[in-house]
């Protein structure tokens, strides 16, 4: 029994046919008008449409467009890359006057009860749908795919039946990512709200009430710049020791960085600029990505892109972690240049802060951290799901998984 026993190849030509997405347009006719039009980012990155994912824009009555309406399919007909054509999106509810974008084009099933396109949507986003599309671009630099070769290119297909239940299946995995999206965004809306109460003084924590301090970040940290040795000197580099760039920094969340793409050699470390930081420094970005900021949790050096702060014993370095964090646009004000924004060691040495004493530093610190953790274990959450929703996609998709019991052909009883 192969694994797509009942399925059938099908073409997209006999399941229904395509339209136009809106022609005629002009810039002038776009963020205005009763009328709204599916974006083109709307289509690629959700499975299910709606007016969340639209925009305004000018249709006359008179004008001959076609509409979108519910249960439509819709499908990008250009990208940037050949892997990214023909990403299906359904229309998941029915609104007057709703057009789909010039870059794109819609799809109507004829018969709603043998096909189903929540299925169809996610078949054209999981493997088969990309291997079915790719060969198909055309193009140099961006791509485009012929609405006539997509419609005959064919795939296969369970039963109806089996359709609507991987449809099912997947439909309630994304139904758990747009939650745990939700409860992230809150949960760091809360956050902020905690950070600018407690790190300004506006709200104190039960047992702190002793004023706090005005003083400038040089009267309590260390501030140390970095430096990067002769590139073209094997010597120098792939050594043991960690070499930060600002991209180590922005790649990931959290407050911690535990990796570096490169590392230097003690000579590169001798025969450059570069400085050791202790374990606990906050690594701050002074350049271009001004005020992105993590703390380092190993000796580490980092190249001319920052201006690391080496906490004293009157500030602690998690407190200052948050409080820098809600310094970003100040630390940009203060910053110069002319190809590309810079701020100097003496301007980060003269920002004034308000301190408290260290102990409830500590306390606002560890009450900062047990909201990071809980944001921390609900993305890491997320992610395992959308690992999940992978694996399901490529089993359920490719028949490697059955949700309804093939029909076996050969054990029916012959006609009387």
């Amino acid at each position: 029994m192969s694994d797509t026993e009942g399925w059938t190849p099908t073409k997209f030509a006999e399941i229904g046919y395509t339209y136009a997405g809106l022609t005629g347009k002009t810039k002038a006719d776009f963020g205005k008008g009763r009328a709204l039009y599916v974006t083109f980012l709307g289509v690629i990155e959700n499975v299910t449409v709606g007016i969340k994912d639209t925009e305004r824009v000018d249709v006359a009555d008179d004008e001959n467009q076609n509409r979108v309406i519910e249960g439509d399919l819709l499908f990008n007909g250009t990208s940037e890359t050949p892997g990214e054509l023909a990403m299906g999106a359904v229309v998941g509810e029915d609104v007057p006057s709703m057009f789909v974008n010039s870059f794109c084009f819609g799809f109507r099933i004829r018969d709603t009860s043998r096909y189903d396109a929540r299925f169809l949507a996610y078949l054209s986003r999981g493997g088969p749908g990309r291997s079915a599309a790719r060969p198909l671009a055309q193009g140099a630099t961006r791509y485009n795919i012929s609405k006539t070769r997509f419609m005959q290119t064919p795939q296969n297909l369970p039963g109806f039946e089996e359709q609507r239940a991987i449809a099912e299946v997947l439909s309630d995995v994304d139904r758990l990512l747009v939650a745990l999206d939700a409860l992230i965004a809150k949960k760091h809306a809360i956050q902020q709200a905690t950070m600018q109460q407690l790190l300004t003084g506006r709200t104190r924590l039960p047992g702190w009430s002793r004023d706090w301090h005005v003083v400038r970040l040089g009267e309590v940290v260390e501030i140390v710049s970095g430096g990067t040795p002769w590139t073209q000197n094997a010597e120098y580099w792939n050594g043991g020791i960690p070499w930060c760039v600002p991209t180590d920094i922005t790649r990931d969340s959290g407050k911690y960085l535990r990796t570096t793409a490169r590392t230097i050699t003690e000579s590169g470390l001798a025969n450059s600029a570069a400085n050791i930081l202790p374990p606990g420094s906050l690594l701050l970005c002074s350049r271009a990505t001004i005020g992105e900021v993590k703390l380092s949790i190993a000796p580490i050096c980092t190249n001319q892109g920052f201006k690391a702060l080496v906490c004293t014993g009157r500030i602690l370095n998690e407190f200052l972690y948050y409080l820098l964090l809600t310094l970003k646009g100040r630390l940009i004000s203060l910053s110069n240049g002319s190809t590309f924004l810079e701020i100097s060691k003496s301007a980060i040495a003269s920002v004034e802060i308000r301190l408290p004493e260290f102990g409830e530093q500590r306390e606002i610190a560890l009450c900062l951290s047990d909201l990071d953790a809980e944001i921390e274990a609900l993305e890491q959450r997320r992610d395992k799901t959308r690992a999940l929703k992978q694996g399901l996609m490529q089993q359920l998709l490719t028949g490697l998984v059955r949700l309804v019991e093939p029909v076996d052909t050969q054990s029916r009883p012959a006609a009387s």
